[in-house]
């Protein structure tokens, strides 16, 4: 892929989606903890402090756009991350935040936005 070059426009909604669905602060807390590994819905609802049921409703969304994929384990449906690359994303932007380096966070310590 040269980057000297436009996208073609249809990768470009399909990578703007992918984008969109983590706009959302719960869905990329929920991939930031899949990263660490497999969790239930309920375990994933108790580190977020929400219900069972908004969680579910995040985790199908993320699955719908294949970030993330469920098996049934047990009683347990266990939440993976589907898409590694999405993780190296989400921890390279959260990485350039916390070291200062994050637009957003400049502009917050100036008190602008």
């Amino acid at each position: 892929m040269d980057e000297q070059e436009p996208l073609d426009p249809e990768l470009l909604a399909d990578v703007a989606a992918s984008f969109g669905i983590l706009s959302a602060t719960s869905r990329l807390q929920i991939v930031w903890l899949l990263a660490g590994g497999p969790r239930d819905v309920g375990s994933l609802a108790a580190a977020l402090g929400q219900p069972v049921a908004a969680v579910s409703q995040h985790l199908a969304k993320l699955k719908l756009a294949g970030l993330v994929r469920s098996r049934r384990d047990g009683r347990h449906q266990i939440y993976v991350i589907d898409d590694p690359v999405v993780v190296e994303v989400v921890r390279a932007v959260v990485r350039g935040h916390a070291s200062g380096g994050g637009r957003a966070g400049a502009h917050r310590d100036r008190g602008t936005a």
